[in-house]
C-alpha cells in the first residue's frame, strides 16, 4: 500500500477504538465497552482500511440495541456539529467512516430511520458509500429523496446528491443499473451544475467524467447543450468533466472545448537520443506551424507506446502545452521525458513509438530503443 493509505488505514487503532467506544457508552450508559474493544482489537492489526472500518461497524451492531432505529439514534448522538465547509475528511469527521459504513451494512431494511442517518452522517463525513445499497434497492424512493437533497442548504448534503450517485466511485459499489440507464442522474446534475460552491460542482464533473467512460455521445451532447452562455462555472465543470475523453484525444470532446480540427505543419521533429538504457531520458523538439488565416487554439499531447511483455504496445498519453497559435506563426516545442522506474509500469526493451498529437490528430511519429 502506500504511504498515504497506510496512514489511513492506521487512524484505525486500539486508541480511536477506544475513543469512540468511549463516546457511544456516554451516549448509552448499558453500552457493553469492554466486549466492544475485545471484538475489534483482536482483529484489527490484521486488517486493512476498509477491514477494519467494517469490523469497527460489525462491533457496534452486536453491543447496540436489536432494533436498529434505536441503534443508529446512539450513534448519530456521538456526532459533532455539522460542517459548514468543504474541509477535506483528513481534516475533519474521518473517524466517522464507521457509523456511515454501520448504515450501510446494517441500515438497509430500515429505509426512513437510515435516510436520517445518512443526512446527518454526509454533513460531518460523507454518506457517499453508504448512500449506494440503497439506491440499488428503493431507486425510486431514492432518487425523490435526492432532488430534495440537491436544493439543501448544508453543501455536504448537496454534494452527496452527485457523488453518491456516481457510477464508478473509487471505494464504493459499482451501480450497474446507472451504468446501464444513467438517466435517473442527468435531472439531478441539472439542478447541481449551476451550485454556489466549487466543492459541489467538483462532484458534478467527476459523475459526469465517470459516466464519460459508458455513455460518451450522452455526456458530450449534454455539455454541448449546457456550453451555450455558459457561466464560467460551467465552463470549468465542462472541461473536468470532459478530462478523460480530452486525454484519449476525442475531436468532438475536444471540439467543445474550442480546440477543433487545425491547420498546421510539423516540422524539425526530432526524439534524441535514438538509444536509452532504463533511468535515461529523452529529448521530444518540435515546430509546429499555422496553415491557417485565423488563430488557433492548440491542445499538444504526446503519446507514447511502451512494450509490453507480449512484445505488443500499450500507449499512455502526456500532456504537453495548451496553446493559441496566429495565422502563419511558429510555435517550439521541447519536453524532456525521463524513461525510469515507476510503480505502476514495468518496463521491457525495445522499440517504443512517440506520436504527436494536436487538437486528438496525431501528426507524426518517431522511435527509439530502449534498453533495460
Amino acid at each position: 500500500m502506500s504511504q498515504e493509505s497506510t496512514l489511513f488505514k492506521d487512524h484505525f487503532n486500539e486508541t480511536s477504538v477506544l475513543n469512540l467506544g468511549e463516546q457511544v457508552k456516554a451516549a448509552h450508559p448499558s453500552f457493553a465497552l469492554q466486549r466492544f474493544l475485545e471484538e475489534v482489537n483482536g482483529e484489527l492489526p490484521e486488517l486493512e482500511l476498509k477491514g477494519r472500518v467494517q469490523l469497527i461497524a460489525r462491533a457496534l451492531r452486536n453491543n447496540l440495541p436489536d432494533p436498529y432505529p434505536e441503534a443508529q439514534q446512539v450513534l448519530l448522538k456521538t456526532l459533532g456539529a455539522p460542517l459548514q465547509t468543504d474541509r477535506s475528511i483528513s481534516e475533519n469527521g474521518f473517524g466517522y467512516w464507521p457509523i456511515a459504513q454501520f448504515i450501510e451494512d446494517h441500515g438497509v431494511e430500515e429505509l426512513e430511520a437510515s435516510l436520517k442517518g445518512m443526512y446527518e452522517i454526509t454533513q460531518r463525513f460523507s454518506a457517499e458509500f453508504a448512500i449506494r445499497p440503497f439506491l440499488k434497492k428503493y431507486p425510486e424512493q431514492m432518487f425523490a429523496v435526492l432532488k430534495t437533497w440537491a436544493q439543501d442548504e448544508n453543501l455536504h448534503v448537496r454534494r452527496l446528491v452527485s457523488e453518491g450517485t456516481r457510477t464508478r466511485l473509487p471505494w464504493g459499489m459499482r451501480l450497474h443499473f446507472l451504468i446501464e440507464d444513467p438517466s435517473p442522474i442527468i435531472p439531478l446534475l441539472e439542478m447541481l451544475k449551476d451550485d454556489p460552491e466549487l466543492y459541489v460542482r467538483r462532484s458534478v464533473a467527476n459523475n459526469l467524467n465517470d459516466l464519460s467512460k459508458d455513455h460518451p455521445e450522452m455526456v458530450m451532447e449534454l455539455l454541448e447543450k449546457w456550453s451555450e452562455d455558459a457561466s464560467e462555472e460551467v465552463q470549468w465543470i465542462t472541461g473536468h468533466a470532459l478530462r478523460g475523453l480530452v486525454k484519449a484525444g476525442d475531436a468532438r470532446a475536444l471540439a467543445i472545448l474550442g480546440y477543433g480540427k487545425v491547420a498546421i505543419e510539423i516540422h524539425d521533429f526530432e526524439v534524441n537520443p535514438e538509444e536509452i538504457k532504463l533511468g535515461e531520458k529523452i529529448s521530444i523538439n518540435f515546430m509546429l506551424r499555422s496553415k491557417s488565416k485565423r488563430p488557433q487554439n492548440l491542445m499538444i499531447d504526446y503519446i507514447i507506446h511502451h512494450v509490453k511483455a507480449n512484445g505488443g504496445t500499450s500507449p499512455k498519453v502526456f500532456k504537453l502545452a495548451k496553446k493559441q497559435l496566429g495565422p502563419g506563426k511558429d510555435q517550439l516545442i521541447q519536453k524532456n521525458h525521463a524513461i525510469k522506474p515507476v510503480t505502476t509500469r514495468v518496463y521491457y526493451p525495445g522499440t517504443h513509438t512517440i506520436e504527436i498529437q494536436v487538437n486528438g490528430e496525431i501528426i507524426a511519429a518517431r522511435e527509439f530503443e530502449l534498453h533495460v
